[in-house]
């Protein structure tokens, strides 16, 4: 994969995608510093700024006038720019892959610079058009306006398979649609011509792209040096991490679990980087179906771990006699968590995700199946509410801890997944299940707090669940770029590792884990080392297992920006083995990403693996 290549469409996307927002916006009378009041108002239409609109805008336009009143006109506009960002990456990827109907953005034969979306407009019975309409647009040579339609009507269709990618098109975004897309020097070059169509087909070039969306403002921010305010952390804190540091993490945890149960299998010729045990073990996590194994990534970004998790399960089950087409649902269903805080992470990692199973089912989309990637969000109760809403429900619904969890939400930004659930010895999902059950439609204000009580209620579900294998690249941050409310979130809850979010995110882990499960992690190494750690490495030591670790100091992320923290990535099984020899490997002196991975690759050949 061409990562300039790469690096120039996100910047060049993003950035012409921005002005185009910007212009779209002045077109309605909404600027940075002003926005325009609706002049007259008739039956038909409306008046802004001398010019005359359809009526059907000034609802569109009201709801984007007061998110930008109480959001901030950047802000607002940056959400949309990716909203559009994000649609039209996803669409080039399926078009490069073949799994779209029509091809959205190019053409198949050869010479032709018109989409075929709109040369076969007439066509394309799955989207239900307005034929009339249409027709219209053809015979008015409203070219422009018709690709508008088409697209915004291709987005609805995709909202049925993947609603966190393609919301339902009838709000403020579908109002700031960028103009002028058939021009020559429109976005569909960027699109069509910067990243090649081979690369296109990698799943993981979605979590590249996003790496550099990004890029600009964890660069803006971290030069500030200052303490980051909780819709900061996402950006500051997103590293994707390299195919070969997953590889080692997933094939030593989950890829190690299934040789334990089944030493049989032939999955470990397929694992690169796994490492044999040097002993026959007779103490692990006992395993009777793959359908049982579940795999979390507390920090899944836009989830590579989890992808590369997911190729790995489906040799698993190919193993075992599963049907090639039942497969990848079945990994959607009943293995793979992801829990990230960053919405927009979120849907490229459930997105990346579909495509894996759509790549290994063609008739996937049919019937499709909603990965479970949770996208935690801010929850908050009034005094008042909780106490009624429960009066109404039944009290005896909710223990007390219980209770104290819904209250748990209310930073959840900022926290993220090291919210430890207050309802221990509790399952949320069983209490979510009869609240599904409940109908309050009749109530307006008892039926908005059931919708976030049923969302808190997953959110801690996903949180309070323990998992055979916990696979992250954690977010790294300092003290110094903790907010006053995390630095006091940290010292209540993590004293032994307050000092850095990664440090936490290892306790958060074992936490998460079930007794012999695994957890896989490359995190900064000053762990190992500093004395504020010295707790945290007590208990390691004394609770559970190191089972093999890869120093692998700084230069390990050239591939990314020049990342020059320095690293370590390591499996902990949690269970205590004092006797248990692990495999350590030093790969400090590289001198860069290649000279650590060839060098990760000759030690785990030496360490016994025959390929």
């Amino acid at each position: 994969m061409d990562k300039a290549k790469v690096l120039a469409f996100s910047g060049t996307l993003r950035n012409s995608l921005l002005e185009e927002t910007k212009k779209r916006a002045a077109h309605f009378g909404i600027f940075p510093g002003e926005t325009l009041e609706v002049e007259r108002e008739f039956e038909d239409s409306v008046i802004i700024g001398g010019k005359i609109f359809s009526v059907k805008i000034k609802k569109q336009r009201e709801v984007l006038v007061r998110e930008i009143r109480q959001k901030g006109y950047m802000q607002v506009i940056e959400e949309i720019t990716y909203i559009w960002f994000n649609r039209f990456v996803a669409i080039r990827f399926m078009e490069a892959n073949g799994y779209m109907p029509v091809r959205v953005f190019s053409s198949k034969d050869e010479g032709r610079n018109e989409p075929e979306i709109l040369t076969k407009a007439l066509n394309l019975k799955f989207l239900h058009l307005d034929r009339d309409y249409v027709l219209d647009l053809k015979s008015e040579g409203e070219d422009e306006e018709l690709y508008r339609y088409l697209i915004m009507r291709l987005c609805n269709y995709l909202h049925i398979t993947m609603p966190f990618m393609f919301e339902n098109i009838e709000d403020y975004s579908e109002l700031l649609f960028p103009e002028r897309l058939l021009h020559t020097d429109s976005l569909l070059g960027c699109l069509n011509d910067i990243i090649s169509e081979d690369d296109w087909r990698e799943a993981e070039i979605i979590g590249w792209i996003y790496q550099d969306y990004i890029a600009d403002k964890k660069d803006e921010l971290m030069k500030a040096k200052k303490a980051y305010a909780p819709n900061q952390i996402p950006a500051v804190t997103q590293l994707f991490t390299p195919k070969w540091i997953v590889q080692y993490l997933v094939e030593n945890s989950l890829g190690r679990l299934w040789m334990l149960n089944r030493p049989d299998s032939g999955l470990c010729e397929e694992m690169e980087y796994y490492i044999i045990p040097e002993e026959k073990e007779k103490d692990f996590l006992r395993i009777f179906s793959p359908e049982e194994i579940k795999v979390c990534d507390p920090a899944c970004g836009s989830g590579h771990m989890l992808v590369y998790a997911f190729d790995l399960l489906c040799s698993i089950y190919e193993e075992e006699g599963y049907s090639e087409s039942e497969i990848p649902e079945i990994i959607l269903k009943n293995n793979l968590y992801g829990i990230e805080i960053d919405g927009r992470a979120g849907s490229l990692a459930a997105f990346a995700l579909v495509m894996k199973a759509r790549k290994r089912n063609k008739k996937f989309f049919d019937s499709p199946v909603q990965p479970n990637i949770c996208v935690l969000e801010n929850i908050e109760f009034d005094d008042e509410e909780l106490k009624d809403y429960m009066a109404s429900v039944g009290n005896n619904l909710f223990s007390t801890g219980l209770k104290e969890t819904l209250l748990q939400f209310k930073e959840t930004d900022n926290f993220g997944s090291l919210i430890r659930p207050a309802a221990t010895g509790t399952d949320p999902s069983e209490t979510l299940r009869m609240l599904k059950e409940k109908n309050l439609s009749s109530s307006l204000t008892l039926f908005a707090t059931h919708k976030k009580v049923k969302r808190a209620l997953e959110q801690a579900d996903y949180l309070s669940r323990k998992y055979h294998v916990v696979v992250a690249n954690p977010p790294y941050m300092g003290n110094k770029g903790m907010n006053s409310d995390l630095k006091k979130f940290a010292k209540d809850n993590y004293p032994e590792s307050k000092s850095d979010l990664f440090a936490m995110f290892i306790e958060r882990n074992l936490d998460l884990s079930v007794k012999k499960g695994l957890i896989a992690m490359i995190t900064m190494q000053s762990w190992m080392f500093l004395s504020s750690y010295e707790k945290l490495r007590d208990r390691i030591l004394d609770n559970e297992t190191i089972l093999t670790m890869a120093h692998l100091g700084p230069r390990a992320f050239d591939s990314i920006g020049g990342e020059v923290v320095s690293t370590t990535a390591f499996v902990i099984e949690n269970n205590h083995k004092p006797d248990y020899k692990g495999a350590y490997i030093r790969l400090v002196d590289g001198r860069n990403e290649d000279e650590k991975k060839r060098s990760l690759r000759e030690a785990v050949v030496q360490s016994g693996k025959i390929i």
